[in-house]
């Protein structure tokens, strides 16, 4: 069996890998160096590929395990042989990501993004009344790894933590405790009003483009911040904008943008109360998150190797794990 290993794992890490993987072949490539001919013989692919269309080289593809929670690309139907296997790397980004997420509240609430301006330009002045997290209201869109975390710390800060899933079941009533209360997608529209924290860690797909809309963006409250991680396309780049520049809104942490990256000379780049970083809350920033995706593909590896039920299937229609 040939796999290819894609993500700049440590070699104490590949040294994991490789005992999970027993007898099999290894092969350590970047996934900037993988070739057409590398994954033509290829049975397994553990990481991402610089383009997920690349995928279509490796007809005797079993397996692919992603090092993304988003599956973008992937699941697009003919591009995996009949019976191949998506799992992603849900569970190894809450860490990193969720801090990113607080970090950026905090600083915005606590007008850190101002005072930081004025040190450069060498200025000693007062920017008037700061906010308070403890005690307000996050609305949580999407409770996968990354929503639930923040979720969970959120509430441990003295938050009143709202979260809203795709669907809702009894089963997830009862076992998510995350969260103060939980909701369906469709209460949306109710909950937004209510909200001093919007946060977003949604996958891109059809489904959840825009669902931060011009007219939900004006359901908002005026002191209302609002966080995304997921993907750009969650919101209104444009409405988000207006609404920025208009004070309708108090802030906007953005690890992601729609466009991606944000084009140099768009508005949104100085919008009063805009935070914007370039996708990199997630990725490799926090060394501890590529340990946790090295520890997913081992364990998964020695079940494949195994017949064991994989961790993190996809489902191919919705690109959610099962």
């Amino acid at each position: 069996m040939k796999i290819i290993v894609t993500p700049p794992f440590t070699e104490e890490q590949k040294s994991r890998i490789r005992k999970a993987a027993g007898p099999e072949q290894l092969i350590f490539r970047l996934k900037s160096e993988v070739t057409e001919e590398l994954l033509s013989g290829a049975d397994v692919i553990l990481g991402n590929l610089d383009d997920p269309s690349q995928a279509r080289f490796s007809r005797g593809l079993k397996w692919i395990q992603l090092n993304n929670a988003g599956t973008e690309g992937y699941c697009e139907p003919g591009l995996l042989p009949e019976g191949a296997v998506l799992t992603n790397a849900t569970g190894a980004y809450g860490l990193a990501i969720s801090e990113h997420m607080i970090a950026s509240l905090f600083m915005l609430r606590k007008k850190l993004h101002l005072y930081y301006a004025d040190q450069l330009r060498h200025e000693w002045k007062r920017e008037g009344h700061v906010g308070v997290v403890q005690g307000t209201v996050v609305l949580v869109v999407g409770l996968g790894d990354i929503g639930r975390t923040f979720a969970r710390k959120m509430r441990a800060l003295g938050c009143y933590t709202i979260g809203i899933r795709r669907r809702v079941s009894e089963k997830t009533l009862a076992g998510d405790a995350a969260a103060n209360e939980l909701h369906g997608l469709e209460a949306l529209d109710q909950l937004l009003p209510r909200a001093d924290v919007v946060a977003l860690s949604l996958p891109g797909n059809a489904s959840t483009y825009h669902v931060l809309d011009r007219e939900r963006i004006g359901l908002l409250k005026p002191n209302a911040v609002v966080l995304n991680v997921g993907r750009g396309t969650a919101i209104d780049t444009d409405a988000l904008s207006d609404a920025l520049y208009a004070g309708k809104i108090a802030g906007a942490a953005l690890d992601v943008t729609d466009p991606e990256p944000l084009p140099a000379g768009h508005p949104l780049w100085n919008a009063p109360g805009a935070l914007i970083t370039p996708h990199i809350s997630g990725g490799y920033s926090l060394p501890e998150t590529l340990e946790q995706i090295c520890d997913i593909f081992a364990e998964n590896l020695e079940r494949f190797r195994k017949g064991e039920p994989l961790r993190n299937v996809v489902d191919m229609g919705t690109g959610y794990c099962r």
